[in-house]
């Protein structure tokens, strides 16, 4: 690395369009990747970010004061690959006046994509029938095989409203679907997305699907657990494209062997990568690997957020996407 040029540590090989805007701006020698095909080691992590001016990292790396600490003072920015935020320690970057930032509005619309592919595989037993097929077990068009529930016409529950929950509603309407969601903040919606404001019980109570698109808070942890389960409808789908912890995987692995709600669609863990292992054992649960932005455009475009975030920074600018202004 060359003397005298801001360095910069990248957690993990990320999309080319970010990747050489940052080559571009400080040099190929100056910024380094850990190539690893799993998360880094936090041992390791511990090491790489010694003299760093800018740290690049993803939502599995847990970034907290021992790691700011033994950056250095001359560190200046975290880049957070993700729109959430809950892997740094937000308090201890401020008081450091280290800017964090993430990867707002370019998710939106694919997360909402795969929230609602999610659901119609829930819904319809997609998950089971190809299982079914795979194995050679299917033995013909049959009346009673594997029958769903239907979607056109029913209630939408959205917990979270916030921009992805807005997209996912704008595409119920095009099921012909009522529109129910929960919020703790007041959320300033688009007439045209006719989407009714009610309370938790409400929510769980009258939605035939329910989707999760809120923060991971401590008032969101565990928010699903077997009470909530036990007022929803026997019929009913939870979705979840947000936070792992917002439900109780132990609880929901006895709402769903019980029978008191039809079947769950999850693209986020409690523990990830590690899942429950009797979750793992739930036909009725579509499980697949926290796949919200994977499309070749988003994940190239939140490159390039995040490497145009530390630019910035680095050039003594205000990274337009800053999460803690007050650091600056």
């Amino acid at each position: 690395m060359e003397k005298n040029k801001p360095k910069i540590f990248i957690t993990r090989m990320l999309p080319e369009r970010g990747l050489n805007l940052l080559f571009q701006n400080f040099g190929r020698e100056n910024v380094k990747i850990y190539l690893g095909e799993t998360p880094i080691p936090y041992e390791e992590l511990l090491k790489e970010v010694l003299g760093m001016d800018a740290l690049l990292c993803l939502l599995t790396d847990k970034i907290d004061e021992k790691v700011m600490e033994l950056a250095g003072p001359q560190l200046k920015i975290i880049a957070n690959y993700a729109v959430g935020f809950d892997n740094i320690d937000i308090a201890e970057a401020t008081k450091r006046k280290i800017v964090v930032t993430n990867t707002p509005g370019v998710l939106t619309e694919t997360t909402a994509d795969l929230a609602w592919a999610l659901l119609m595989a829930s819904a319809r037993r997609l998950g089971e029938g190809e299982r079914l097929v795979r194995a050679s077990q299917w033995a013909g068009w049959n009346p009673t095989l594997l029958l769903g529930v239907d979607i056109y016409g029913k209630t939408l529950g959205i917990f979270g409203m916030g921009r992805i929950g807005q997209a996912v509603a704008r595409r119920a309407k095009g099921f012909n679907m009522r529109i129910l969601y929960y919020d703790i903040q007041e959320q300033s919606l688009p007439k045209d997305l006719e989407a009714t404001k009610v309370d938790k019980d409400t929510l769980l109570k009258e939605s035939d699907f329910i989707t999760i698109h809120c923060p991971l808070t401590r008032s969101t942890y565990h928010a699903f657990g077997l009470e909530e389960f036990k007022k929803m409808k026997r019929t009913a789908c939870i979705i979840n494209t947000s936070r792992g912890p917002v439900i109780d995987e132990e609880a929901l692995v006895q709402a769903l062997n019980k029978g008191l709600i039809f079947s769950a669609g999850l693209d986020v863990f409690e523990k990830e990568p590690e899942i429950h292992p009797d979750l793992l054992n739930c036909p009725n649960a579509i499980l697949i690997p926290h796949l919200g932005s994977a499309s070749v455009e988003t994940r190239s475009r939140m490159a390039e957020i995040a490497a145009q975030n530390i630019i910035a920074r680095l050039n003594g600018q205000i990274p337009p996407n800053t999460v803690n202004p007050e650091a600056l």
